[in-house]
Formats: C-alpha cells, structure tokens, sequence
C-alpha cells in the first residue's frame, strides 16, 4: 500500500505530571514554530483556565510541527496530540488515540510508573499501536533510571504486550531543558551528548509508522473532537483515513444512527503549532477541522457520497461515579456572596439559576464529552450525571460555576451494576507512595475503607510504594484524610480496575456536623462559644441560613448551633468589652473537599461567589423527623 513520508501522528501519554506537556512545548520551540519575537508562555498547551491552575491537561488537543531533516530533505509534518493523564478524562485519551500511529509514552525518571501510565498505556497497547519509551526528568537528584526501566519492561509484560510492543526504542530526555539523548546519563543529570530534541524527532521519525491509505478507496473521514467559533460555529476535528477532503465539497455524513446526509464542507483548516490556517486540500493521514456541518457528534463519518462507508464509532468504559446536579434550592438563591451591595444586585442579572438553563448546558457538555452520561431523575429541576471519577465532574461544577450557574449538588455515588444476580461496584487500584513512618497510619486507613493490600516495595530511600485494591466509594473523601495522617507528604494515585461484588457498608467520615439553626448573619461573639465543639467553617459576618452546615463537630453526631447569637448589652458593659478570646481561623473548604465531606443527607450549594454544605432538609424538625422514621424502619 502508498504511504505518506511526509506526516506522522503520534500522541503523547504519561501520567499526571510526568512531563507531557512542558516536552511539547520544547517541541514546538526547536522545531520553529514561533517567532523570535513572540511572547512564550509555560505549558502552551494548556490554554484552558482551570488546567492552569490546577497543573494538569484535561482536555486532549493536537499541534502541528514541521521538522526539517538535518540531512536537508524535504520538511515533515509532525502532528503531536497532548492527552490527559488521569484516568478520569480516560475519554480524552480513547479519542486522541484513535488519531494516532504510535505513541510516545513519558515516565518519569524517579517515580517510573504509577497507576495511569499503566492505564494510557493499557489503550494503546489494546489498539496494537508501537511505543516509543521517554524517560523524562533525568536531572532531578532522585531519579533512578535502570529501575525505572526495568519497571516499565515488567508493566509491559504485566498487560501482554506482544514482542513487537516489548522492542521498543528508548529515549532519555529533560524536557524542561528541551534536551534528549539515546545514551542513558548517569542519574541526576541532563544528557551530555545533546544540547536539543533533534535524538527525539529522529527516533519520532524512524520508528512512527508513516499512513498508509488504498489509492482507490473512496474518502472516509473519522471525526474524533469538536470545537466551536463564533464565526463559524462547530467545527469538527477529524483524521482523514482515506481519500481526500476539498473545502467546498459535497460528502456523506454517516450519523451515529446510521442515516446519511449530503452536507457541504464550508471551511477547511490545518493545525500549524497552536493556531489553525486555511487549507484547500487534506489527504489521508491528515489531522484537520471543517466547518459548515452544525450538528455533527464525536464518533461520527464523512464519507463519499457515490459510496459511503462508516468507520467504527469511538468507545469509552463506562462511568464509575456519579452525582446528582440540579437547580439552586437554598434561601439564598439568586442572591451575591452576601446579597447585598449594588455590585451583588448587578451580578444577579446574569445569574443562571432555572431548570432550562442547567439542563441545556449538560446537553451542551455532551456533545464533546463522550464520557458523560445525564440520566433524567424524579425531580424535573435535578439530573443524574455520571463519569469516570470525581475530579471529572467536580471540574464540570467548577465550569459552570464560573459561567454564573447556580446549583445543588449532592453526594458522589458509585454507579453498580448486576452480575448473575449481584450487586457488583466499581473498584480502584491504588498506589501510595510515603514515608516509612506513615506507613502504619496508612494501612489503618485503607483497613477502614475495605482496601487490601497487593504489593509493597521499598525502594531504601525512606520510602515506602504500596498498592491496594479499594471501592471507588471507599476513596470519596480519602485524599484529605490521607493527607493529614502523612502530614501532607503521601502521594495517591488511583486508576479504575474493574467491578467486584459489593464490599458492605463503609464508614468513612466518623465526625457529624455542626449545623445552623437560624438565619442570620455570623457573629464572633458565637464563633468563640462555639469553636471548642469543632471546626468552623465560617468567617464572621457571612450570610446563614437554617439547615447551612457551618462546622465539623467533634464528636460523630449532628448539633444544631446558633452561629449568629450576639452578645447583650447592658448599661454597665458595651458589645466589645471583655472580648480577648482569639478565634481560630476557620478551615475553608475547596469544591472537591465540600465534596468529600458530604454525608448521604448532605449536598453543596455552588454559586460563583460560594461554595456552602447543606442539608437536603433543612428544617430541623422536618430533619428529626426524617431520620427517626429512617431508624424506626
């Protein structure tokens, strides 16, 4: 079969925090991508807000390098598709793979591989794709390369991988320094026989294999992500596999169900580093965008239309955790952080706090999420969305949260499923990473939430690498509970590792809560009576209402508090007299910890100035009420 010398496709895969993204970035620079007078940022992939801010890609997106040959042959275009690499944006990868040739695959030089290298990697191998092995960060002073790659050799044994897999280059490289080496340095240390990436691009270019395409198949194209312009609406994202694709050409749309459409390609365009550029023509192997089809899904085919043929739709694994979203439901709903203040009553106006809104904007999300599920519920102003972990849809809340949604949100739940009769539920595979002191601590903690322990290895650094294998459920409020027995020094990564039938009832959070029976606004004169019964949540003077939950109380039942008592007055004594107790800052809660401190009767109210946990009844008779009928069977 013809093939293309001129392109190849590769994906880049890690896990979080390996490296992915900064190499990239130093591709992009040696291979001329910018101007020498252009502004560069770090992590130019990274262009979305919250991946910014939080260190991580969640969103797979493709670039563009041409290369030139050192030996002066023509240019050649690299097409390089930066992929998630926590297992919750598992979808992301699904389809920046289906793109591909081969993958690089980037472990880092001292932790080697963890839980969602073995999961990127699992996909690639189960698509029969060859791998190039990048050990990233060779400089940091811990780094330990010979094991690191004899690890990697056991994980590729360990998921079947076949000879032709198991033979596969190796590359040493420090990608912040955008340099890479065939000749392993000594540890600790930059490679000494290369100041650039040139070793990198040539392995790239000798072992990626070029596409191949049938000169007489008629043209099929695999849409496998979308984007939207406000000038020319959706634009599709698509590999072309056969045939060629004309800007202002007439093809088969092939939808998910089957039926078939004629539409006209209005605009074509072609990825250079990080913008698009007109096009006129795309062949096969091609990675391009089209414009002009409104309405056209991830997974779906243009084709010819003398002759059309679908390729095969994008499949994902199935959501492991779910929640549900709906409308805002607590007294202060529609109002600012304090609702008060000309400034709250104009951020009022653009509020989005009805049904239609939040249940168009979860339509929206589906479109380019493939991993979502949104199941109707009982309620009409509430849905159930399901994905692959929490951090996936604690940054769905946090999206809508900065567009000016206002919601519920309750409690994070498994999603089970029957097995011959049986209850089964999803689990996870582990992997701690912590000081030997800590180790006691934390077998205790995974006692508690039904973990048991598969491996331990220590590698004689004073550190210890534990795995386990827990319920899903058993992790939702782990991180900070582990973080605090190991002083903030643990490393926990998790990675979905299949169903098992049902592990029985967990216990995971023993404190109760310290829960407003009033509303009004927070005193300091109730913070200091108060904060000896637990941990507050609250700053003085915010806004309360009944049912607000305002601290974690020390022991494991609920207690209903006034937080907004004030001090009386007599004629003898003013408000300030007498007042020297110091109160204890209170402990502010992120969206994910609201999350995870949420007991079955508790949700979190996000608005885009507060995020508040609440009861889901929040009269506290009604409340005794529910929960000694729920005692008394």
């Amino acid at each position: 079969m013809p093939t293309r010398h001129d392109i190849r496709n590769v994906a880049i895969v890690a896990h979080v925090d390996h490296g992915k993204t900064t190499i990239v970035d130093a591709m992009l620079k040696q291979a001329g991508a910018f101007a020498a007078h252009q502004q560069l940022d770090d992590r130019m992939m990274d262009s979305n807000d919250l991946e910014r801010e939080k260190g991580i890609t969640i969103l797979a997106k493709n670039t563009a390098v041409k290369y030139h040959p050192k030996d002066g042959g023509a240019p050649i275009t690299i097409n390089i598709i930066d992929t998630p690499g926590h297992a919750d944006f598992g979808g992301e990868v699904e389809r920046g793979l289906s793109m591909v040739d081969a993958v690089v695959l980037l472990v880092d030089a001292s932790e080697g591989p963890l839980p969602q290298t073995r999961f990127v990697l699992r996909k690639a191998l189960q698509q029969r794709l060859p791998v190039i092995l990048c050990i990233n960060k060779t400089d940091r002073p811990d780094s330990r390369i010979d094991e690191v790659v004899n690890e990697t050799y056991d994980l590729f044994l360990d998921l079947d991988a076949d000879e032709d897999q198991i033979e596969f280059p190796i590359v040493y490289a420090c990608g912040r320094d955008g340099i890479a080496s065939l000749t392993k340095p000594e540890n600790g240390t930059v490679p000494a026989d290369s100041d650039s990436l040139e070793p990198f691009f040539s392995t790239i270019l000798e072992h990626v294999p070029a596409p191949s395409y049938d000169e007489e198949a008629p043209l099929q194209a695999h849409v496998t992500n979308l984007d939207a312009d406000n000038f020319l609406g959706r634009i599709a994202l698509l590999r072309v596999e056969q045939g060629e694709l004309r800007k202002g050409q007439t093809v088969a749309w092939i939808k998910r169900d089957g039926t078939i459409s004629n539409v006209r390609i209005t605009e074509l365009m072609m990825t250079e580093a990080l913008t698009r550029k007109p096009a006129e023509v795309a062949g096969p192997g091609d990675i391009c965008a089209v414009a002009g089809i409104p309405d056209i899904m991830i997974g779906e085919t243009l084709a010819d239309p003398e002759n059309p043929i679908a390729l095969p739709l994008i499949t994902v694994d199935q959501p492991a955790i779910s929640m549900t979203i709906g409308t805002n439901t607590s007294p202060l709903v529609g109002r600012g952080g304090t609702g008060k203040g000309a400034d709250a009553k104009s951020a009022v106006k653009q509020r989005k706090v009805t049904a239609r809104q939040v249940k168009d904007r979860l339509d929206r999300e589906l479109i380019g999420n493939v991993s979502l599920r949104v199941l109707d519920t009982e309620r009409p102003d509430a849905w159930e969305v399901q994905g692959r972990g929490e951090l996936a849809l604690a940054i769905l809340v946090e999206q809508m949260r900065r567009e000016g949604f206002e919601l519920t949100i309750g409690k994070p739940q498994v999603v089970t499923k029957e097995v011959d009769g049986k209850t089964h539920e999803p689990v996870e595979r582990l992997t701690v990473d912590v000081p030997e002191e800590h180790m006691g601590a934390v077998t205790q903690l995974m006692g508690v939430r039904k973990g048991r322990m598969d491996n331990m290895s220590n590698h004689g650094s004073g550190w210890v690498r534990m795995e386990f294998v827990v319920p899903s459920r058993g992790l939702i409020g782990f991180r900070t509970e582990f973080l605090t027995n190991t002083r903030g020094t643990g490393i926990a990564h998790s990675i979905h590792e299949g169903h098992e039938p049902w592990f029985g009832t967990l216990t995971t959070r023993n404190n109760g809560s310290l829960v407003a029976d009033r509303a009004g606004a927070v005193t300091a004169f109730a913070m200091t009576n108060l904060q000896e019964r637990g941990v507050l949540f609250t700053d003085p003077g915010t806004e309360v209402y009944e049912g607000m939950i305002v601290g974690e109380n020390s022991r494991s039942d609920d207690m209903d508090v006034n937080i907004t008592k004030e001090k009386k007055l007599t004629n003898m004594r003013s408000a300030s007299a007498d007042s020297f107790e110091a109160i204890v800052p209170p402990r502010k809660l992120s969206l994910e910890q609201s999350l995870e401190f949420c007991r079955d009767d508790e949700c979190v109210e996000v608005t885009p100035e507060a995020v508040r946990i609440r009861k889901v009844i929040l009269d506290q008779n009604a409340r005794g009420r529910a929960s000694s009928r729920a005692k008394n069977g």
